[in-house]
């Protein structure tokens, strides 16, 4: 259960002019309170790569429009966290793009649940999902703030060891909160042992590899945390997303690895099916954390 554990070292958000890129803003302002890092605003206007469909005057249009968004949003974050160290960026580059390079090895990407539509239609959907399927460093989807309480919850999805740095990750961010942390490990009987009904006899011994495999990183998260509240859970389900998203109601953060698959042609990679659906359906932001290559499970 060896990682490399680090702290990302700057909070990069994208904004696009919608709302909800606006209160990812303001979420990822908080974050990097939080963190005691850097916040950079970042506007990808992609108009290097539609440079031969848009006229001078055009560009120059939304160059202006950007800039002024990023001076607004700006103002609008040091408003509210006067101390915070904020910087902005125009970006020529597309959107996602613009965040993955101003994020580097290091840095968390926030991205709000959805975008303008259009030209300007920058976060999820199709951008949000790329930044999310192609990210190296770790990535937040803003969802489910409007008028939601805090619960002093950080919720981390947990496999087995290969998911203890996403545990751990998951503690630090419970214990920069004052709050307290549950991790949750969700198996599907049917998956574990295959869809034959006369292969169950073995399930007793299932059953005790996924409870030692889940009390093997909650001891090393209790060791590691001594003064953090640490609640593990392990419950079998037809649908992993469908558990993960009713707890996810009772949490202020979702913590899981950014598992992705191999397209049909073995190219591009794209978000697993667990991992799409809460980006899609948590009541609660989503923190992606990106699995090594030395972990080639794909399937969630």
């Amino acid at each position: 259960m060896e990682s490399t554990f680090r702290t990302p070292d700057t909070v990069v958000v994208g904004v696009d002019g919608s709302e909800t890129a606006r209160a990812a803003a303001m979420w990822a302002a908080g974050e990097a309170v939080l963190r005691d890092h850097p916040l950079h605003i970042v506007y990808g206007a992609d108009t290097d790569g539609r440079a031969l469909y848009l006229s001078a005057e055009t560009v120059k249009r939304v160059r202006a429009n950007g800039r002024q968004l990023l001076d607004d949003t700006a103002k609008a974050v040091t408003d509210e966290h006067p101390g915070l160290h904020v910087s902005t960026e125009f970006s020529r580059a597309d959107a996602a793009r613009s965040l993955h390079q101003a994020a580097g090895l290091h840095g968390t990407i926030v991205v709000g649940n959805r975008g303008l539509g259009g030209f300007n239609s920058l976060m999820l959907g199709s951008v949000g999902l790329d930044v999310a399927a192609a990210a190296t460093s770790p990535v937040v989807v803003v969802r489910g703030i409007d008028g939601a309480e805090e619960t002093g919850t950080v919720l981390a999805a947990v496999r087995d060891g290969h998911d203890l740095v996403y545990a751990r990750y998951a503690a630090r961010e419970a214990e920069l909160r004052k709050g307290s942390v549950r991790l949750l490990h969700v198996w599907n009987l049917l998956e574990s042992v295959g869809e034959v009904v006369s292969m169950l006899d073995g399930v007793d011994e299932i059953v005790g590899a996924h409870a030692d495999a889940l009390r093997a990183v909650t001891d090393v998260v209790c060791d590691e945390f001594p003064d953090l509240e640490v609640r593990a859970e392990a419950e079998k389900s037809v649908s992993v997303a469908g558990v993960l998203v009713e707890a996810s109601r009772h949490a202020d953060l979702l913590v899981m690895g950014g598992r992705r698959v191999p397209s049909a042609l073995g190219i591009a990679r794209s978000l697993g099916r667990t991992t799409h659906s809460m980006l899609h359906h948590a009541h609660c932001p989503v923190l992606l954390i990106p699995r090594t290559g030395s972990d080639r499970r794909s399937r969630s």
